[in-house]
């Protein structure tokens, strides 16, 4: 027998998503009796807002849409029940967290093999929606789609390999055993029914209907249209019933009353197929082509109705090779011309419906049923677990693009903020982003990949230039309209420029960068020890140790180093417990900065006291960070204070880089394969292993999304 969980929406919600759970079920059940098998189903169902529906027995467990910990308990609920395999029917609306993101959380908790029918397959998504596909393509053992061209968008569009996807039709009920009741309730005898059913939204393009009628009628005075369904209710909720009342105001303005009904209702299945037999043209004027997958289109096939529809995706599939009757968007005069050529000429409507009808046999949901069927049992069989632990894997790191940087960069230097994937000139230059841009561009020259990096160099080397002021002190701030915003930088920004400098002093490529650096590491001379900040002093003493290693006999920079290092070195006494290993009462903002630091100055002090503290704080912030093999930055939507709650949203790439540094530098003292390990999963933060599960890096721009909040990624940051 196999257990099979299934995530979606269900009856009684008033939804096509409900609908198709509920069929699927019925219809995954008979497939399995058909062949002498038993198949144990429950469902765990998705309310929206903060409804609540009186469900049947076969829902086990209920999630709240936005309530993010529903999803976790959902999935602690499905592992601990036993199912051999969960099934999860996916459309971006139904879950909570931008775009849906949240059901990521559910997934990635999984167990057992996922096998994923996709609703909706986008041409054009956003960018959380494309990173949510191609992650759901990554877990799953099986994906589904409904049409050829969803085939062919999940392998161009979404990088899942063709051998994970099958095609399904979406199912219809078998209509060949219903009374035609359809129009005996209209009270319509004698007339020509015409009809469009669902929700209803502004997308529809019931209107292009309505203006063609009057052409139509003018021939055909027996026609009705009815218009069945309720409004949809997101759009209920933004519009109320104004789409609703336009059209109706669009009947008495063409003088359609005795022509059009509008049945605001959401009718039970098998009154539903009772009026589709009593439909003699059924149409879908939606106003786009992008529906990759349409229910009532199905089910109007499957009913053996003649349909006339505009040229969507799902409809130029369905109704291809004499299914149906296509029409332009919005095109009331060719729509009108096509009905009034069918209704003169029954013939051809009788000829589209058999047709129609013929071809929806093989879309009917035993069929269908036994098609679901087939792959789970096969999926199950081959126990296509996915690997739940990260693992090492240099073919998961992304190919490095410079795009983003020079798109950002002027002739000034890097702009500091970005929204989306477009310079933020309102904000400016930082200090900051270029002295980080510089080392970037500096190790970018000595890797040899990419000949621009020495003139991207130049730029951000003007940039601290111009900023050091007379005293050898920095500011940080320049607006575009190149007015200092600032009379003096942070410490933070002081010692990333530190670390630049001194990097450059080691790694120069010419002697002009060498003495450029010298120039303005010495002119900051004295202001290093004036350094209280934690943050401040790592960065500098990253920079200082850089420089001994070109220069390890300057008495007066090793001085430094050591009354630096030490400063760190009391703070860590003054703050550190046997549970709270830090150097401060708070984990905040660029953590790992400062044990990288510690493990710099070793290398150049060999002091002993150093590399112990740099192991300790080190393996305080792997204990913090590092949950359940993936990164869990601490949040800056309220720093972590010492014995209080450590929060989990606002994580930054800043504080993701520095643990990549951190682990990256103790592994190259110790030589201790678990630092290697941990530099890996740390740096798989933005490549999707984190709280979220998706990558924060934009394939558009080739930039990097600013951070993970508690429902989305934030907007592309023009450095990750």
């Amino acid at each position: 027998m196999l257990k099979i969980a299934i995530i979606g929406n269900y009856l009684p919600r008033q939804c096509g998503i409900a609908t198709f759970t509920h069929n699927f079920v019925q219809s995954i059940s008979l497939a399995a009796s058909e062949v002498n098998e038993k198949a144990d189903l429950f469902v765990v169902a998705v309310n929206d807002k903060n409804m609540k529906y009186d469900y049947p027995d076969i829902v086990h467990f209920k999630i709240r849409q936005n309530y993010r910990q529903d999803y976790l308990k959902a999935a602690q609920f499905i592992n601990e029940s036993g199912a051999d395999i969960c099934v999860l029917q996916h459309e971006y609306g139904i879950f909570g967290g931008e775009s849906g993101v949240f059901i990521l959380s559910l997934v990635h908790q999984l167990k057992m093999p996922v096998t994923v029918t996709f609703h909706t397959v986008l041409k054009a998504p956003t960018f959380h929606e494309k990173a949510i596909l191609k992650k759901l393509g990554e877990l799953a053992s099986k994906v589904v789609v409904m049409s050829k061209l969803a085939i062919e968008f999940l392998k161009s569009i979404y990088h899942i390999p063709e051998e994970k996807i099958s095609m399904i039709p979406h199912g219809v009920p078998d209509f060949s055993k219903l009374v035609n009741v359809g129009k005996s309730r209209l009270n319509s005898p004698g007339k020509t029914l015409m009809c469009t059913f669902g929700l209803i939204g502004r997308n529809k393009g019931i209107e292009t209907v309505l203006n063609a009628l009057p052409m139509v009628v003018a021939q055909n005075p027996d026609i009705v249209y009815v218009v069945l369904g309720k409004t949809h209710p997101n759009v209920k909720n933004c519009s109320g019933e104004e789409y609703r009342e336009y059209l109706q105001a669009l009947v008495k303005k063409n003088k359609l009353e005795d022509h059009v009904v509008f049945l605001d209702e959401f009718l039970e299945e098998e009154e539903l197929k009772c009026y589709l037999l009593g439909v003699d043209i059924y149409l879908t004027p939606y106003l786009n082509e992008a529906q990759i997958t349409s229910g009532t289109l199905a089910y109007a096939l499957g009913s053996g109705t003649c349909v006339v529809s505009t040229p969507y995706w799902h409809a130029r599939e369905l109704l291809a090779e004499g299914r149906g009757k296509l029409f332009d968007f919005g095109d009331c005069n060719l729509l009108a011309e096509i009905l009034i050529d069918l209704l003169e000429n029954p013939l051809k409507i009788k000829k589209m419906s058999k047709t129609a009808f013929d071809y929806g046999l093989k879309m009917r949901w035993d069929k269908v049923g036994r098609m679901y069927l087939n792959i789970f049992e096969s999926v199950a069989y081959l126990s296509l677990h996915r690997q739940k632990e990260w693992k090492c894997d240099h073919t998961q790191l992304p190919d490095f693009n410079l795009d983003h940087i020079k798109r950002l960069t002027d002739d000034i230097g890097i702009l500091e903020h970005s929204i989306y994937s477009i310079a933020n000139l309102i904000e400016g230059y930082s200090l900051d982003d270029n002295a980080r841009a510089l080392l970037m561009a500096l190790m970018l020259h000595e890797s040899g990949k990419d000949p621009i990096a020495l003139d991207l160099a130049g730029i951000y080397m003007r940039y601290i230039q111009l900023m050091q002021k007379t005293d050898g002190s920095f500011h940080n701030e320049l607006g575009y309209d190149r007015v200092f915003m600032d009379s003096t930088g942070s410490e933070d920004s002081f010692g990333r420029t530190i670390w630049a400098l001194g990097y450059m002093i080691m790694r120069a490529p010419t002697d002009g960068y060498l003495q450029f650096a010298k120039d303005k590491f010495f002119n900051a001379l004295p202001h290093f020890e004036k350094l209280q900040s934690n943050r401040g002093l790592a960065n500098t003493i990253i920079g200082l140790c850089y420089f001994l290693r070109r220069y390890p006999d300057n008495e007066m920079v090793m001085k430094i180093l050591y009354a630096l290092t030490l400063r760190i070195k009391e703070h860590y006494y003054d703050e550190s417990d046997e549970d709270w290993k830090w150097v401060e009462p708070i984990l905040c903002y660029d953590n790992a900065i400062v044990p990288l630091s510690l493990w710099h100055s070793y290398t150049v002090t060999r002091d002993p006291e150093t590399l112990q503290i740099a192991r300790e704080t080190t393996a305080f912030l792997e204990k913090e960070g590092i949950i359940e093999g993936h990164l869990s930055l601490v949040g800056n939507d309220s720093w972590y204070i010492k014995g209080e709650k450590r929060p989990r949203f606002g994580q930054l790439p800043i504080n993701a880089m520095a643990m990549v540094m951190m682990f990256h530098k103790a592994y190259q003292v110790t030589r201790d394969e678990k630092f290697y390990q941990k530099m890996f999963i740390s740096f798989s933060w933005f490549t999707g292993n984190n709280d979220m599960h998706i990558s924060l890096i934009d394939e558009d721009s080739q930039g990097c999304s600013d951070g993970i909040k508690q429902h989305n990624v934030k907007a592309i940051h023009p450095i990750g």
